[in-house]
């Protein structure tokens, strides 16, 4: 049985590869959290523009209201008046977004993170891992290896683009599982 805090704020990070479902899972948690009449907010970073400028997509097209963060600290002064507080695509933020997360806690907010746990290379995405072990709560989804269709991990890159953060959906990615994700050559 899980407890969840009672009188106090907690980090929630939801992580995993892409076509996993931490979008979709971050919005059931804040329509929840709405049903229950409490206050919610949601974030993105500028530089996730793929679906929708004022909306958090899934790629089930299930959508949310969220507001542009360009200054991760100016979550902090965006938030006073909601008690939970939803960050997507967090591996874009630089790791103020930890500090950031402890601090909403620590007043009583519900923080609820959704992000990439590993690059297309297979390692730690920015502040992840970092916001992984701040959590009171992380929970990994797997998608399905488009290849042998079991649990998949790994965010393979299909295109030939080299820089580290390269948005896409299917024209650019694949799920994939351990034995049949390939480590990119890098030069």
């Amino acid at each position: 049985m899980t407890l969840t805090p009672y009188n106090a704020g907690w980090i929630e990070v939801i992580c995993g590869s892409m076509f996993s479902g931490k979008t979709e899972e971050l919005i059931r948690r804040l329509r929840r959290a709405e049903i229950a009449q409490l206050p919610v907010v949601i974030f993105k970073p500028k530089v996730d523009n793929r679906f929708s400028k004022n909306f958090i997509v899934s790629h089930n097209k299930t959508k949310m209201k969220s507001i542009i963060i360009e200054n991760v600290e100016n979550i902090i002064s965006q938030s006073k008046k909601y008690d939970v507080i939803g960050i997507d695509e967090a591996q874009f933020f630089d790791k103020t977004i930890v500090t950031i997360s402890k601090e909403l806690a620590k007043n009583n907010k519900r923080v609820i993170i959704a992000g990439l746990d590993s690059d297309y290379q297979g390692l730690p995405f920015g502040p992840m891992p970092d916001l992984m072990c701040e959590a009171e709560y992380v929970d990994k989804l797997r998608a399905i290896c488009i290849q042998c269709g079991n649990p998949a991990s790994y965010s393979q890159r299909i295109s030939s683009d080299l820089g580290k953060v390269v948005l896409g959906e299917l024209d650019k990615y694949e799920a994939k599982c351990r034995n049949c994700f390939k480590e990119p050559k890098i030069n």
